[in-house]
């Protein structure tokens, strides 16, 4: 997996990294952020939550060329903002990511730990990690350096955001991504480049309680 990581495994860590992203949108209508004004930029930041630890469920499916029915998968999150993010597939089989800035691990059904990658290694994680905590942490900034942002809010407080990788290595993974939501992101579609696309809805999210238990730290250590 370690030689795959440039671009399938970097396609996955983003896929956890949304599913804790909270992205709202700062002026009606569609705004390309490479044209977007200072002011509107800092409009979108202080719209984003930042809670210390998020919590929920998502559900993923993934069409991939060659196979005519979808592949789902559903499971549980868990955002440290400090940490990294815990990405816990329940079905249909049991598996885990963590993920952090310096390095990524899976946990399989039966709690053996394996480094998957680390930056110390490939450095390459440590690019692919900003820009997941980036779209976490709400760093418009970040996000506008690698892609091209159009934006659109809808009734109900909702808004849709369409990124377009100008970056050359993200080019080659994906073609565009799309975010639904409110004060969280609630569905996000990834299309790649070879246009497989991969659907994410999120659901049941909580900043509550604020702070990890002992058994959640226990798991970025």
């Amino acid at each position: 997996m370690m030689k795959m990581f440039p671009i399938r495994l970097a396609a996955y860590v983003l896929s956890a990294a949304v599913s804790a992203a909270a992205l709202p949108v700062s002026a009606a209508g569609a705004v390309g952020a490479a044209g977007a004004s200072t002011d509107e930029l800092n409009a979108a930041r202080q719209r984003i939550a930042h809670p210390e630890v998020l919590r929920g469920g998502f559900q993923q499916e993934k069409r991939v060329a060659g196979f005519n029915n979808p592949l789902r998968s559903q499971g549980r999150f868990l955002l440290a903002r400090n940490k990294g993010v815990v990405w816990t597939t329940l079905k249909p089989f049991p598996s885990e990511m963590v993920v952090t800035r310096e390095r990524i691990l899976s946990v399989d059904g039966a709690g053996k730990r394996t480094v998957q990658a680390d930056a110390s290694e490939q450095p390459a994680l440590r690019q692919i990690n900003a820009m997941m905590f980036a779209l976490v942490d709400g760093d418009v900034s970040t996000l506008a350096s690698r892609f091209d942002l159009a934006a659109q809010t809808l009734p109900h407080d909702a808004w849709r955001l369409t990124l377009t990788p100008k970056d050359a290595a993200l080019t080659k993974i994906f073609a565009r991504i799309e975010l639904r939501g409110d004060r969280y992101v609630r569905e996000v579609v990834m299309t790649e480049t070879g246009g497989e696309r991969t659907a994410l809805k999120f659901f049941d999210l909580s900043e509550t309680p604020p702070r990890l238990s002992a058994d959640e730290a226990q798991r970025f250590e």
